[in-house]
């Protein structure tokens, strides 16, 4: 194989997987690790990857990247969608009591998916999500309470010391929690603290602690950690969790849903 369709599949394996490994690529392609090492230099240098310990991940992966919620909503909509019809088991058909809804294109999922049961106000929801505020805020017969603060308009979500203060003030039956990367070291993170510690106040909180996240997702370390898997109940995806992520979850007794 010459070296251009080696860069090309290693290329295509980044898009697919967003991780590769330097042993592994060296196997699959048979040539040394150091083949495979100048390879990924050659790659970076190119702007195709970021070079991390073993190996290398897609540029979508680095640790401060954030697309904008407009551009997250067209992404994995069909996963979103049956994530969170599985993520309402958690609940079940007879649920009375109070939800806290997470900001982020998964949670808005979740929230959708909820809203023909919010009519006979036996259930409370909270949020610090403008979005999710303003649409469920139009259900009629729904219970809402907003927790306010700074919007960060990226996410149009409320941020800050007070929104924290208000969330640790709670104590919510289950809540839906969105993140951007879930890693078997690492845990939940996301690129930015603010959010980070919003998120952080959420999992504290909550009674019952639910992810939603697809597998794109796996194996991505964003800037700030707020949760290490053992704070989580549910994971709820699209695929099953593999390698040292499905053993770090079994460890820590997460309960893995595939939708």
């Amino acid at each position: 194989m010459y070296a251009t369709e080696r860069h090309e599949q290693i290329t295509r394996l980044l898009g697919e997987e967003g991780r590769v490994a330097v042993v592994a690529l060296a196997a699959r392609f048979d040539v040394t690790t150091e083949t495979i090492r100048r390879d990924l230099d050659l790659l970076e240098s190119l702007g195709r990857l970021r070079r991390v310990h073993g190996g290398a991940v897609s540029r979508e992966r680095l640790s401060t990247v954030e697309l904008p919620l407009a551009d997250r909503l067209q992404q994995h909509g069909s996963a979103k969608a049956a994530i969170a019809q599985r993520a309402l088991d958690a609940i079940g058909d007879d649920f009375t009591g109070s939800i806290y809804l997470d900001a982020g294109t998964t949670t808005a999922a979740v929230a959708d998916a909820l809203t023909p049961r919010l009519g006979n106000a036996r259930i409370e929801v909270v949020t610090h999500s403008l979005t999710l505020g303003h649409s469920l805020a139009a259900v009629p017969g729904a219970s809402l309470s907003f927790i306010g603060g700074r919007i960060r308009g990226l996410t149009a979500a409320a941020v800050g010391a007070d929104t924290v203060s208000a969330i640790s003030a709670l104590r919510p039956d289950v809540a839906f929690i969105g993140t951007n990367g879930i890693a078997a070291d690492f845990g939940l993170s996301t690129p930015d603290p603010d959010e980070a510690a919003v998120k952080r106040a959420i999992v504290t909180a909550a009674r019952r602690v639910i992810v939603v996240a697809d597998a794109g997702k796996f194996d991505a370390e964003l800037l700030v950690r707020f949760a290490p898997l053992a704070d989580l109940d549910v994971l709820v995806t699209d695929a099953t969790p593999t390698g040292a992520l499905a053993t770090a979850l079994a460890d820590a007794d997460v309960e893995v849903w595939t939708a």
